[in-house]
């Protein structure tokens, strides 16, 4: 999907965009609650933010280097956003993610919610915490690496070719 030689900026762009739409946690001092449209997994883990969002890192990549590959790195950081919420809406609790805000205000979870909700805050490091480390370990990282295994030796297939 994208260049071979992707480079560093591009997948620190994808990491701040999949990690991005949890700022929203920063309402709650402000009196948003959880439930409210700028609430936890609300309008920033919504299809429109991703897409605002991969629109607006895109031009970032404006060098000669990346020209050709805009659409692309557009597409990837898109899909990074968008994944935030889909795994969002496979954990046990919260109130689900509202994907179609600002249109909507309902919220969504998957029919399977195999993973273990995080806690907000400082009570993320207590033992709740490292439950959830091992969920998201069991269900989100070890499948993730697994597909980078496979595409790296499909990769290596097709080079040897």
């Amino acid at each position: 999907m994208l260049p071979r030689h992707t480079g560093a900026a591009v997948w620190i762009a994808g990491v701040g965009c999949s990690i991005l739409p949890d700022l929203d946690v920063i309402a709650f001092p402000f009196g948003v609650s959880y439930g409210d449209l700028l609430g936890h997994r609300g309008l920033t883990h919504s299809l429109l933010f991703a897409t605002l969002l991969s629109l607006a890192a895109t031009p970032a990549f404006r060098s000669d280097r990346w020209r050709g590959h805009r659409l692309r790195i557009a597409l990837f950081l898109l899909i990074v956003t968008v994944s935030h919420g889909l795994l969002d809406a496979c954990t046990n609790g919260g109130l689900g993610v509202a994907f179609f805000a600002p249109f909507s205000a309902e919220r969504f979870f998957f029919p399977a919610r195999p993973i273990a909700v995080s806690p907000i805050g400082t009570a993320f490091f207590t033992a709740r915490g490292w439950h959830v480390m091992q969920s998201e370990f069991a269900w989100v990282w070890l499948p993730a690496l697994a597909v980078a295994a496979a595409a790296t030796v499909v990769r290596m297939r097709q080079r040897s070719r």
